[in-house]
């Protein structure tokens, strides 16, 4: 299966999986290798570019949230881009659960490594019982309730 654009729909379903798990490896280094050189991200009102500044946003973001779980979802896709919807699970220093609900534009290079990454997303605080990714639970087992996702692929 080709890791590099342009995607069909299974090749993009694949890509976003993969991403998936590698961000739940919570290993700065190990992600920011899927991303270029000079790759530029927006991540929420954050504006930064390469992989050293990935890597100290990365270290920063899970040095503050505990017990991240993320689940990443195909949302569309063309040619060398795709849009992922997704959400994480974690808690703050003082023990509150959060839920991120969000949506990711991706591009990409041809060698199939990521060039431009912009998010959007909302925190919500959440209460424990609320929680879809506890422990070891397989995060892609969660049945996601409707209305809280697009489902649109």
């Amino acid at each position: 299966m080709s890791a590099v654009p342009p995607f069909t729909e299974e090749t993009a379903r694949k890509k976003v999986k993969v991403a998936q798990d590698l961000w739940n490896t919570k290993d700065p280094m190990k992600v920011a290798k899927a991303y270029t050189k000079d790759s530029i991200w927006r991540n929420r009102d954050q504006f930064f570019q390469g992989t050293k500044a990935i890597e100290q946003f990365l270290t920063n973001k899970w040095s503050k949230e505990g017990g991240y779980r993320l689940r990443k979802e195909l949302f569309t896709f063309a040619c060398n881009r795709i849009a992922v919807q997704f959400w994480y699970e974690f808690h703050d220093g003082s023990g509150q659960w959060w839920r991120c609900y969000g949506l990711e534009h991706w591009t990409f290079a041809e060698d199939g490594r990521m060039k431009n990454r912009m998010m959007s997303g909302n925190d919500v605080k959440i209460v424990e019982e609320e929680r879809w990714f506890e422990g070891g639970v397989d995060v892609n087992s969660v049945t996601i309730p409707e209305g809280h996702w697009s489902g649109i692929m």
